[in-house]
């Protein structure tokens, strides 16, 4: 019986080893996590439209996401490389000026700071913030 003990182990199971369901143990079950899973697999170019139709599934179904996937993505040693937004934002305050003139809260403030890009310093004049305090706002937030 085969037993992988954590998400690595399993996306080697599911690229490499290729274990039938029935031998691996109902215990490493558990340590299957579909969403991380879901989320190793799509960060590969080749696989995006694989994890993007077995995400249909109810993530509750181990055993069948495990076999789908099996089946589908080639047998051979794969790096999954996990991607993840490596940019900083640093802009809590023209966040809050931005959720002031607007009327909404950060999280939207944060969105439209990224929409309007450079267009922020109009608001914020404005709202009166002087030119230099607008400038080191926007230098900190956008570049």
């Amino acid at each position: 019986m085969t037993s992988p003990k954590n998400l690595f182990e399993w996306l080697t199971e599911i690229t490499v080893n290729k274990t039938p369901i029935t031998e691996i143990s109902e215990e490493s079950w558990d340590k299957f996590n579909s969403y991380m899973i879901h989320r190793y697999v799509s960060m590969n170019i080749d696989y995006i439209d694989i994890a993007n139709y077995i995400q249909k599934i109810n993530p509750q179904n181990k055993k069948q996401i495990y076999s789908i996937y099996k089946e589908m993505i080639p047998k051979k040693k794969v790096w999954l490389k996990y991607t993840k937004n490596e940019e900083k934002k640093n802009y809590q305050e023209l966040a809050e000026y931005i959720a002031d003139y607007y009327e909404c809260s950060l999280g939207e403030a944060d969105y439209y700071i990224d929409i309007l890009g450079i267009s922020v310093r109009s608001i914020l004049w404005k709202m009166g913030v002087e030119e230099d305090e607008t400038e080191k706002l926007i230098k900190k937030a956008l570049l």
